[in-house]
């Protein structure tokens, strides 16, 4: 864990996000109480979205219809 000052941070903002990327906490402080904690974000699961798949799926005009096989059996 790293501890910087508000005004050094503000001067050295890339270098501390790169930083906080590889996984070291950055704390940011004024009047040496802590402010910020500066830490990556986790990655965010995206959603299904639905009806995302339209136009690429097809299905066949005759999907239902009885197969030859089982012709017997429908009888």
């Amino acid at each position: 864990m790293q501890q910087i000052t508000l005004p050094e941070a503000s001067q050295n903002l890339p270098k501390l996000i790169e930083a906080a990327l590889s996984c070291d906490e950055i704390i940011i402080i004024k009047d040496n109480q802590p402010l910020v904690k500066l830490t990556p974000v986790s990655p965010v699961k995206r959603r299904r979205q639905p009806g995302s798949a339209k136009g690429l799926i097809t299905i066949s005009d005759d999907f239902d219809a009885p197969l030859e096989d089982f012709k017997e059996y429908m009888e």
